[in-house]
């Protein structure tokens, strides 16, 4: 055999159509604009000079749409009567400026914050009480 017939074939998911084909050693830029978000894999099936193929299976998690959070509502929750819930979608369309609004997902101040803000003003209260009745 002949060192021409080495290939190495490329596929995305269960396609039959390999999406490139190659001669050892590959260097690619994979594209993955063109696939829709969520799990794919990649196959890739070398060819040796003697006819042998390996297959190697790669899974890939493709992410190039807008992020979505969600807040009000997780994964497995039990609900009833209404829900509040706020779904908030932004993405990279434009490199060129930055839009703030909806940039970030409004939350409310976490309960630590408040307890550690409480316990300050507490002591300063206290530390404030405690020089005032000091005798001059």
């Amino acid at each position: 055999m002949r060192e021409e017939n080495r290939k190495v074939r490329i596929f995305i998911d269960d396609e039959t159509v390999p999406v490139a084909e190659y001669q050892p050693p590959v260097k690619f830029s994979f594209d993955t604009t063109r696939l829709v978000d969520g799990p794919h894999t990649l196959k890739i099936v070398a060819t040796s000079t003697d006819g042998k193929e390996g297959i190697r299976l790669v899974n890939f998690t493709v992410r190039n749409g807008p992020s979505i959070t969600l807040t009000g509502l997780k994964e497995n929750d039990v609900v009833q009567d209404k829900v509040a819930i706020l779904i908030n979608a932004y993405g990279s369309e434009r490199k060129d400026i930055f839009v703030v609004s909806g940039s970030e997902t409004p939350r409310a101040v976490p309960a630590w914050v408040w307890v550690l803000l409480i316990g300050f003003l507490a002591w300063a209260g206290y530390y404030l009480v405690m020089f005032m009745n000091q005798p001059a």
